[in-house]
């Protein structure tokens, strides 16, 4: 892994079906992710999906680039920029925008974010991980 480098993407489409069993999943029963009348009369004007089911394709881009180290070190700190309806694909995106030493591992940071098929930047924002390693060797 190097500076520059780009992380896979993760293409996702985004259905009422999975929107209304991340609410189940989450306990997130808000009328905005499943209820098409009360959600016209919301700024949105209509179902939107959860933001953090939209995130969780980040993570899921960070734990193919980075395996274990995601998951035992792994950090996020994203915008939520616009919404995603049910219909919509997702694409993820990174880079690698910097690395250093971490007591002896490899500190990576990552801009990331998502995009709808129209282009439109949902999510933005960095992310973190530390892998085993030596600076020098992985750079």
């Amino acid at each position: 892994m190097r500076r520059g480098d780009a992380l896979p993407p993760v293409v996702r489409p985004v259905m009422q079906e999975k929107i209304s069993l991340y609410a189940e999943a989450g306990g997130d029963h808000n009328p905005l992710h499943f209820d098409a009348e009360f959600a016209a009369g919301t700024h949105f004007r209509r179902i939107v999906a959860h933001g953090m089911l939209v995130l969780a394709y980040v993570s899921e881009m960070m734990g193919e680039a980075f395996g274990r180290s995601w998951l035992e070190s792994g950090r996020l700190n994203v915008h939520f920029r616009a919404p995603v309806y049910p219909g919509d694909t997702v694409s993820t995106f990174g880079e690698v925008v910097e690395m250093s030493d971490d007591n002896g591992a490899v500190r990576v940071k990552c801009a990331v974010g998502c995009r709808t098929q129209g282009g439109d930047e949902v999510i933005n924002g960095e992310a973190w991980v530390t892998m085993p390693g030596v600076y020098g060797e992985i750079e």
